[in-house]
């Protein structure tokens, strides 16, 4: 028996087939719409245009602290609380700054800069910090004696660059015992009451400490001159 098309009376003189399929809506198929397709692509989208915004800013403030820095160093930071790092920004001197970034994005921030040196660090989970003063020993010591109370020696520096060198992470001490501002002040006051050769050797030392004992130097005649007006 044929069930899918079948007539209905008419006034007219003529019926019109039609089909079961067609006049009857079927309960079970609920229309299509791509209404909320769309609006998941526009969060999608706009999800998208704030995580680039946010790289880039990420990027640029890294730029940013890397004007006047004198050390940049990377710390593993895997496994610290946020109560942790909130106590280690707290010691830390003014000068210097700590700042957690994606490695991809600091070496963006690095390239084609002296600080490209610090590829090697570019692993694991780092956190970075910027010191903006010459007192490097001073800058480093906080986050020395943080690892060692809060017992977090697997923390350690990664690496650091300073002056264009990178200092691998069995290299750090050579950072943490340079010489202080005073120890240079003593050193250069020594060797000007002291016989010539001492002064030779001054002017013999590495060029970074050359350069803190002539500015030391400098400075301590301005003083006195300042002082005899």
């Amino acid at each position: 028996m044929e069930a899918a098309l079948f007539s209905l009376p008419s006034s007219s003189s003529h019926s019109y087939p039609f089909s079961l399929k067609s006049h009857f809506n079927n309960p079970f198929i609920i229309p299509h719409s791509n209404s909320h397709l769309k609006s998941k692509s526009r969060t999608l989208t706009i999800r998208s245009a704030i995580s680039r915004a946010k790289k880039e800013e990420t990027v640029e403030t890294v730029k940013q602290q890397l004007e006047d820095c004198y050390l940049l160093a990377g710390i593993s930071y895997k496994g610290l609380t946020v109560k942790q790092f909130q106590d280690l920004r707290a010691q830390l001197p003014e000068t210097t700054k700590l700042l957690v970034a994606k490695n991809t994005l600091v070496l963006k921030a690095i390239e084609g800069t002296k600080w490209e040196a610090l590829k090697p660090c570019m692993k694991g989970m780092n956190a970075w910090l910027f010191v903006h003063s010459e007192e490097i020993p001073a800058a480093l010591k906080p986050y020395r004696t943080f690892l060692r109370e809060k017992k977090l020696e697997e923390n350690d520096f990664t690496g650091g660059v300073f002056e264009g060198k990178f200092y691998g992470p069995d290299e750090f001490k050579v950072l943490e015992n340079l010489p202080t501002r005073a120890e240079i002040y003593s050193q250069l006051l020594g060797s000007l009451k002291g016989p010539a050769s001492a002064v030779v050797g001054t002017i013999q030392a590495p060029a970074r400490n050359l350069v803190m004992v002539l500015k030391a130097y400098v400075k301590k005649l301005e003083e006195e001159e300042g002082g005899s007006q």
